[in-house]
């Protein structure tokens, strides 16, 4: 048996690292939102011959175009502005095509009102809140005490705190965006933390009737028994993400660009440290 608890000052003080870190970006630097909540215009485009960000900024104003962000890589142009019509997006296309004298290929384009994103944003949190009370629900049917839905909600908002600290990190740091896809990662946050909850607090109840102990001998000996467990299951899950990752379709690529896939990643290792160490607790 591994004696987890013995070091639970030391977990809390990592946690407690990460989460200062993530806040101190977040509040500093903020977030990246994603057309999908902040409403705009996502512009992919292939060029033949390379073209100066200062360039584009010029060409943009001239068609009455607002960009927000312009990254370019190599032969593609990303480009962030504010809603326009198509009408637009083909003058600013054949303007570049103008000024470089070469074919340009649309990869990507989307635009989204603001309308939709202020409603995708509270479906959202809708979505999260709605997740809690249900699991709060059904913590305290399954285990007959309201005490295990509260401890199960902690744990959760810890993982819920550490990944969207480390997001704002990688928004600063790689430009990651706050997306639908980080919803979903952050969903799913939700599903493996109460999933691996329950089985501590299963193991736990087990042992409180059937093995004589203190609440952190058996804590303990509940997370020895379900560690490989949990890690088993996380580990399948990250082989089933590399194939994706390395033979994906331009979907998928775009995925991992914005580190959503990673973030998925993430999530099951936080997941894991969150409801070994702070459940029990």
């Amino acid at each position: 048996m591994i004696s987890f608890l013995r070091y639970k000052i030391v977990y809390l003080l990592i946690s407690l690292a990460v989460i200062g870190t993530g806040l101190y970006f977040a509040g500093l630097h903020g977030y990246r939102f994603s057309i999908e909540f902040v409403g705009g215009t996502l512009l992919d485009y292939q060029i033949s011959s390379p073209i100066s960000k200062a360039d584009l900024m010029l060409l943009a104003q001239e068609n009455d175009i607002k960009l927000n962000d312009v990254l370019t890589v190599d032969k593609k142009v990303s480009l962030r502005a504010t809603p326009i019509t198509d009408q637009q997006e083909k003058s600013f296309r054949e303007a570049i095509v103008k000024k470089t004298g070469k074919p340009v290929k649309v990869s990507r384009y989307e635009t989204v009102g603001p309308v939709v994103g202020r409603e995708t944003l509270k479906k959202t949190a809708w979505a999260i809140m709605l997740a809690m009370v249900g699991i709060l629900c059904y913590m305290t049917y399954a285990f007959k005490r309201w005490t295990h839905g509260l401890a199960a909600i902690c744990a959760m908002l810890h993982d819920i705190v550490v990944v969207l600290g480390l997001y704002a990190v990688f928004g600063y740091i790689w430009g990651a965006e706050v997306d639908l896809l980080f919803v979903t990662a952050l969903l799913t946050t939700l599903s493996f933390s109460v999933h691996d909850t329950i089985v501590v607090f299963d193991k736990i109840r087990e042992y409180q009737r059937t093995t004589k102990g203190t609440l952190e001998e058996l804590a303990d000996r509940a997370l020895t028994q379900t560690m490989v467990r949990s890690i088993n299951n996380s580990l399948t899950i990250i082989l089933m993400l590399i194939p994706l990752s390395l033979f994906g379709g331009e979907l998928i690529r775009f995925f991992l660009h914005d580190a959503s896939c990673w973030d998925h990643i993430r999530n099951i290792f936080v997941t894991i440290c969150g409801n070994s160490f702070v459940c029990p607790f």
